[in-house]
This record gives C-alpha cells, structure tokens and sequence, in this order.
C-alpha cells in the first residue's frame, strides 16, 4: 500500500490571535523554508484569515484555516467550517458539547487540544486541561503537544534557559496520561491522535529580559503532523484541503519529532490474503495478518496493543504475524547525540473478528 506522505504541522497562532503577533505571511514563509506540506491555522475564535484570503497554496506550502476555541478549559481545534463556531470569550459557559456539536453540523472535524496540559507553576503559566469527557462527536485529541512537553521541563531558571536554547533536547514524549486515555477511547471507536505545536510567538519577560517564545522558524521542526493520501495533491486547495482532512478523520497518519531526523517515509501496513490496511484503518482478521512496519533511520520500536506493550525490536524494519484481534499502534524512538528520544507515534490499526 502505497501512500503519499505530507508533513505538517496543526495548531498554531498568528497576529489575528489576541494572544500572537506574528504576520500570517511570515509564518507561511518560515514553513516554506522548513519544508512543510501543509499548516493548519487555529486562531482563537477567528477564520478572519481565510476571509483575507491566505487560505490555499503559498509556494509548495498548503494554509488551512481552523480555529482553537478557547473557554478557560475543554479547548477544541477545528477545521472545515462555513464559519466560525464560538467566540470563548462572549460565551464563557458555552458548554464543550455544545461547540462539538456546532462543528458536526457545519461537516467539520474537531480535536480536543492538549488535553492533559499542566501549565508551569515557575512562571505563571495556567493549565489549560481538557476536564469535560463526557463529551462526545469529536474526530479526535492531540497525543503530543510541544507546549504541554516543553513546560513541564521548565522545574528551575537555568534549566529552563537551557531548554529556550535547545527544546528539542528537552522533549519527552507524549503525556503517559494522554496515551493512556488514548488507547482505552481507540477500544470504543475510531479517535484519531495528531501533533500539536501551540506556538504563538508571544514575548515574556524574564529575570528582566524580553524573549520571544518562539520564533516559528525556531519550531516547525519539532512537533509535527504527518498525513497520508490514497492520491497526490493536485495543487488546487478546493480538492486539496478535503482530502488532507478527510484522511486525517479517518486517522490515516502519524505524529513525530523531526528535529534529529525526519520520519518521513515511516509506514506501518497490515496484510492478509490480499488484502491491506493502513493506520486509522479498521480490518477484519480471518486467520492471521502480517504486519509490517518500515522506518526511514534504526528505530528501537514498540508495538503497542490494546494499550500495552505486544512486541519490541530495533531496526529499520518490523515484520510480525498477528492472529488476534485488537488495537495496534507503533511507537518508536530514535538515538541522538548518545540518548534515545521519542520519534514517531503512529494512529493504529484496529483488527477486528470477521
């Protein structure tokens, strides 16, 4: 099964933002330089962008407008909207089921966002959780989000100097909270997991110094989104933004670190009798299947089913015979610079009995 592969990157704020600053054509330019497929734009309560007309391809580079709205807890990512769903602020109490179900009826899909966001006690930051799971309708939730990660490694001043420097040394992995959740929701129904970035670009002031935490150009090779489609991009955004939402509904992708090395080219297929499925697929188990998962670097990968850990190996390579029913996913980091560091996570397969 081959699949195009474009990489991304959702969630993230420019100047139409109460809280960013940063030009839309800046940012576009900044993703252009790092190689990005594909942004997903979630001001606060806005789409003023696609109205302004930068929703489309910008050089290589395809703008999706979204937005984030954002009530002081239960923030939602969505995107393919008529037009926006809520302003967080007019309608502070405007329940999340509400907001989920304004997005299903204009044909959206929607994320819950950071949804185990903890804040930084060091430097004021709030927490922003996501606390409401009786909830439902939602496409799926962000695993990994690069400012929940980051935060938490800000424990001291000179630590978090160090980690301003270097984030991508200071990374961790997704929340085992969030993964945890993750993998009880997948037992139930289909909830696709994608990557977070949540940069703003805002300037704080520390120990008497102005920084800007970050610069896009700083971050676009970190947390990123990678979506695949049965057929290339045409290059016309009409056709080309459904079918990067619709595969990313269906869960056809995978979230990665690409700082070290990129993960482009990562594949996990199951095989059975002719037939082939993808991650975010679901496929009927007759006998047993072969899964095969390929990687662009050596990997020490885990194959994680139901939650748990089914299978390890390193390699480039991870071939195995499946004969029971369940939800599986990968996980795989990769050695940097005399460590191993958290690489890629992929949506799962679910294999289910004929």
């Amino acid at each position: 099964m081959q699949m195009n592969d474009y990489t991304g990157v959702i969630h993230l704020h420019s100047a139409y933002s109460f809280d960013g600053r940063t030009p839309i054509a800046d940012i576009i330019a900044a993703a252009r330089q790092k190689g990005l497929d594909f942004l997903l734009l979630t001001d606060h309560s806005t789409t003023q962008a696609r109205e302004d007309g930068y929703e489309g391809w910008h050089d290589g580079t395809l703008l999706i407008v979204g937005e984030e709205i954002a009530p002081r807890f239960n923030h939602y990512l969505a995107f393919g909207l008529g037009s926006p769903i809520a302003c967080a602020e007019k309608d502070p109490d405007l329940p999340p089921q509400e907001y989920i179900d304004r997005v299903q009826t204009q044909g959206g899909v929607g994320f819950i966002a950071h949804p185990d966001h903890n804040g930084t006690a060091l430097f004021h930051v709030k927490h922003y959780p996501w606390n409401d799971w009786s909830v439902t309708g939602y496409t799926g939730l962000g695993i990994w989000d690069f400012m929940t990660d980051w935060q938490k490694s800000l424990t001291g001043h000179l630590r978090a100097i160090l980690s301003y420097a270097f984030p991508a040394y200071f990374l961790r992995g997704p929340a085992p909270a969030t993964l945890e959740r993750w993998d009880r929701m997948t037992q139930m129904r289909r909830i696709a997991g994608i990557g977070e970035l949540d940069n703003h670009n805002s300037r704080k002031r520390i120990l008497g110094i102005h920084f800007s935490i970050f610069p896009f150009s700083r971050v676009f090779r970190l947390i990123r989104t990678h979506i695949l489609t049965e057929k290339p991009l045409c290059g016309d955004s009409r056709s080309d933004i459904p079918t990067l939402l619709d595969s990313l509904k269906r869960g056809w992708a995978y979230v990665s670190l690409d700082y070290f090395r990129s993960a482009k080219g990562f594949s996990l297929i199951l095989l059975e009798e002719g037939r082939k499925a993808t991650m975010g697929d679901d496929f009927i188990l007759h006998h047993s299947a072969e899964l095969r998962a390929s990687f662009p670097h050596q990997a020490r990968i885990r194959l994680i089913r139901n939650g748990k850990l089914f299978h390890e190996a390193a390699g480039k390579e991870l071939s195995l015979t499946l004969r029971d029913c369940g939800v599986y996913r990968i996980e795989a980091d990769l050695k940097a610079f005399g460590r191993y560091r958290p690489w890629i996570f992929s949506n799962p397969i679910y294999v289910k009995n004929c």
